[in-house]
């Protein structure tokens, strides 16, 4: 089994042409060792906790059977004792410290004798000088440089996947021109991932300059901490930074030391509940928001990686988060609690407008062609269209410029077009992805496809003007498709003035990685239109 949760995608030219490999020194094994102790004195924590939980209510009966039962584990540990002692005997454990010492006095290493001829192998000081190696090194170094290379015509695709119950980012290179998608290389992660948010900024452990231009990547997943990795590097063991707890300095260690019982309690200093949401601010790079089942928003600065400021304007699981395209400290954060709040980020944790819509949110987008506006899709498959200059006085008064019934089942994911205005889609649990033409009257349908991707968890546009048309969509079975909608009869029709002008027949493009999956499905159908009479809004502006 396998499935893709979310994607995004890293815009041209920020990808490094040669990705270097991964270098573990000294010190990458020290910061290493020191993130792993803190995570390992956490598992110990919970051990204790549920030892002790567990002796707490079983521990008078567990004496008493284990008073009555002494005689027979007494006999079952010499019976297996004495099986034991058999199946040893014909490897003559008794005498291996004899062997040991002998092959000392001979010259041989430590522990080496159990390999019985290793005296006789030959050893060579260069590669070159063996002659059972034919392949020069430098080769090798070449090739797989060349293969790892990445041109500014590419880009980048991050999937979030979790196959087999092992999760990991899948890296992947789009070639439009030649219609090619590859993994390049993956990420392995410590959970089941939910979100990915792309980084122009280099954090935590790298050679490069604070500040300068970079290619990163921070993941949330059912784990409290956040991840965050340097996509120019391959084969990483371990992130460049972790913001949470799990990344906590020695002087956090500390203070966590002297606590008599762990807290689950949300705070301000980390998540303590998976992170379903995150959101880089363009205009002050190290900045980044997270949203968490633990119902909190935080702000990190991610040239300290610590929590700069923690919000709690939800009661409920917070999924959704958007920085305001122009006033870049004004946050747009959804929640289970069926609301949607505009806060600045600069005032403290009170007031803050708010929108009530009918069901749990999935997820918020602001308008990019007018950010006087945002979009809201629910669970029901419900789109809200809001003016956020018309903030209701009560959520429950909520009045929507537009409301799109787009899908009968929840609107997983969707996405507006930086590119081209308009220009929206939408994908749901249903299997299906749609697009959309909004005009000044509402929003139409173009056309409505299955993809055979599953329950489609992810459709994200393409964020260079020279791909503006391309939609990558993932779900459920673990695939990735990167779809031309430029190349559908009915999008060339809604969107002509922006569509190049082609000769003959234009074949459909649709690129993908081909899975091993046995997953069926049997929604293979599809169903094209010009969107004539299948609006399925409602415009409020009768009321």
């Amino acid at each position: 089994m396998s499935m893709i949760t979310a994607t995004t995608w890293v815009p041209r030219g920020f990808a490094a042409p040669f990705p270097t490999k991964y270098t573990f020194d000294e010190e990458e094994f020290k910061r290493i060792a020191e993130l792993a102790k803190l995570q390992l004195d956490d598992a110990n924590e919970d051990l204790e906790d549920a030892q002790k939980a567990d002796d707490g209510g079983n521990g008078a009966e567990a004496m008493d059977e284990d008073a009555g039962s002494d005689d027979e584990a007494a006999s079952k540990t010499l019976k297996s004792k004495a099986d034991e002692d058999d199946d040893l005997k014909e490897y003559d454990l008794e005498h291996y410290d004899d062997d040991v010492e002998k092959d000392k006095e001979e010259g041989v290493g430590m522990g080496m004798g159990m390999f019985g001829n290793v005296k006789s192998l030959a050893y060579h000081d260069s590669n070159a000088d063996d002659p059972y190696i034919t392949m020069q090194e430098n080769d090798d170094d070449d090739d797989d440089r060349e293969e790892l290379q990445i041109l500014a015509t590419d880009n980048m695709v991050l999937a979030a996947k979790i196959e087999d119950e092992v999760a990991h980012l899948e890296v992947y290179v789009y070639e439009d021109d030649s219609d090619n998608l590859y993994v390049h290389h993956d990420i392995m992660l410590p959970a089941i991932p939910l979100c990915v948010e792309w980084l122009d900024l280099p954090v935590g452990k790298t050679n490069a300059e604070k500040d300068s231009r970079a290619n990163f990547v921070a993941v949330g997943t059912f784990d409290p901490d956040i991840e965050i990795w340097d996509l120019d590097t391959v084969d990483c063991m371990y992130p460049n930074a972790i913001l949470g707890k799990g990344g906590e300095g020695a002087a956090d260690k500390d203070k966590k030391k002297k606590k008599t019982k762990k807290s689950k309690k949300a705070n301000d200093n980390y998540h303590v509940d998976a992170v379903l949401a995150l959101a880089a601010n363009k205009s002050h790079r190290n900045l980044l928001a997270s949203s968490s089942a633990d119902k909190t928003v935080k702000l990190w600065d991610l040239n300290t990686t610590k929590c700069a400021k923690s919000y709690t304007h939800h009661t409920d699981k917070v999924c959704a988060l958007a920085w305001h395209p122009k006033e870049s400290t004004v946050l747009l954060s959804g929640s289970y609690d069926r609301t949607v709040v505009a806060a600045d980020m600069r005032a403290p944790d009170g007031k803050a407008p708010r929108w009530g819509v009918e069901s749990d949110v999935e997820s918020v987008r602001w308008d990019p062609h007018d950010p006087n506006f945002f979009y809201i899709s629910t669970e029901n498959g419900i789109i809200h269209y809001h003016d956020v200059r018309n903030a209701p006085s009560n959520p429950a008064a909520s009045k929507p410029v537009w409301i799109l019934q787009a899908h009968d089942e929840s609107i997983s994911s969707f996405d507006i077009n930086p590119v081209i205005p308009g220009f929206m889609a939408t994908g749901s649990t249903d299997k299906t992805v749609k697009l959309w033409n909004i005009q000044p009257t509402g929003p139409t349908m173009v056309v409505s496809r299955n993809l055979e991707v599953g329950k489609v968890f992810s459709t994200t546009f393409a964020p260079d003007e020279e791909v503006g048309f391309r939609l990558a969509v993932a779900g459920s079975k673990g695939t990735l498709q990167i779809w031309d909608t430029s190349t559908n009869a009915a999008v060339r029709r809604a969107f002509s003035n922006r569509v190049a002008p082609a000769e003959g027949e234009v074949k459909e493009r649709l690129v993908r990685v081909e899975e091993n999956d046995s997953e069926s499905d049997s929604d293979e159908g599809e169903e094209d239109g010009d969107g004539e009479d299948k609006t399925g809004w409602e415009s409020m502006d009768e009321d």
